[in-house]
């Protein structure tokens, strides 16, 4: 049995990515070294012991990530 190749629809092409400016890739790293910095602070400062400072800060990370996931959704609709 074969196929039709006519038949199939072209996939539509997904648009290219847009670089990612200088600025993105600071705020990241940023925002990366300040979760491990709050996890040491929780380890370490508070002694609230190593597993609950690794999802506190997890949880952050993950907080923040659905926070730009979220303006980033706005901001795309928008246009």
């Amino acid at each position: 049995m074969s196929v039709d190749q006519e038949v199939i629809p072209e996939r539509a092409q997904a648009e290219p990515a847009a670089p990612v400016s200088t600025a993105t890739v600071v705020a990241y790293a940023a925002v990366g070294v300040l979760l491990f910095g709050w996890f040491l602070f929780g380890w370490l400062v508070l002694q609230q012991g190593f597993i609950d400072s690794v999802g506190e800060a997890a949880g952050t990370g993950f907080a923040l990530l659905l926070l730009v996931a979220i303006v980033g959704s706005v901001r795309r609709n928008r246009r």
